[in-house]
């Protein structure tokens, strides 16, 4: 019976051994592709940043223009939500909290009286919202973990048709920010009608000063570049949720190998007390033996 409980105990701990070499590898990755994501976002911040001060500038030099193009609107009868996942699990909370705020987001919006349009990047959204019995009208797959602008460009590409032909009233993204390495946010910003804030005052160059005169006319100008815009938003988005993905996946695998050390040593603790006690029980039998066949002689 001991020896079979060693055998198993065994079994066991090579298990063991095999998952932690996974979720070692799978943290290292992880770890080497989180400073290549951050560099990507520093890389596109000047970019975004820019795009922000020209619609902003462009807007203060003719507000009635841009107000029709970037006010938001009076009353939303229809929406149109974009939820940005990964393509794959192993990440701790990363999907799972997107998701439901995407969820949240949905039935939120219909509760008002508006009508929802899901859109998804990233295949556990898409899994997620149609297991729920919530259909997706479009996905993104393959683009979470390396996103290109090319990529952006297509997604910013069918979420803005509905929206240009008045399908839609607004367009509404739910994503994850990265704040840093200890820091991820979920955030609903909307995309459409543009929502500009204001670029922060440690990345702004010297206030405009004098007259500035725009050309084409303002609104020309702000109608080219919304889309440009929507498109540096959607891609600010996907590199975010990447570089938070590999953080939460890096995180997840340090905490799975740390559990697989602790197992590991739990299970060696007991299969060399069952050991210990299988080795003791055949010392008392020899001994028992010896004696019987002392005692007979």
């Amino acid at each position: 019976m001991a020896g079979g409980q060693e055998r198993i105990l065994r079994r066991r701990i090579k298990s063991v051994q095999a998952t932690r070499k996974i979720t070692k590898a799978m943290e290292l990755i992880a770890a080497s592709q989180i400073s290549r994501s951050q560099a990507r976002i520093v890389a596109n911040r000047p970019y975004r940043n820019g795009m922000k001060r020209i619609i902003i500038e462009a807007a203060k030099g003719d507000p009635a223009a841009a107000k029709r193009l970037l006010a938001p609107p009076e009353k939303v009868d229809a929406a149109l939500v974009v939820v940005v996942t990964g393509d794959r699990g192993l990440s701790g909370a990363y999907n799972s909290s997107v998701m439901r705020a995407g969820e949240r987001l949905v039935t939120s919006l219909r509760a008002e009286g508006a009508s929802v349009r899901l859109f998804a990047v990233g295949k556990k959204a898409a899994a997620f919202y149609r297991f729920r019995g919530m259909e997706v009208e479009e996905s993104f797959v393959g683009i979470a973990d390396k996103p290109t602008f090319a990529d952006a460009r297509a997604v910013a590409s069918t979420i803005a048709a509905p929206f240009i032909d008045g399908e839609v009233q607004q367009v509404l993204l739910v994503s994850t920010r990265f704040v840093s390495a200890g820091s991820q946010v979920v955030e609903v910003e909307q995309l459409l009608p543009l929502s500009m804030p204001d670029v922060p005052i440690n990345d702004e160059p010297k206030k405009l000063e004098g007259y500035t005169e725009f050309e084409p006319e303002v609104e020309q100008l702000l109608f080219f570049l919304a889309p440009r815009a929507l498109e540096s938003e959607i891609f600010t988005a996907l590199l975010e949720g990447a570089a938070s993905f590999h953080t939460s996946q890096q995180r997840a695998m340090a905490a799975a190998t740390e559990n697989a050390d602790e197992l590991g040593q739990t299970l060696s603790r007991i299969m060399n007390r069952a050991r210990q006690d299988s080795i003791t029980t055949e010392i008392m039998e020899i001994v028992g033996g010896a004696e019987a066949l002392r005692s007979g002689k």
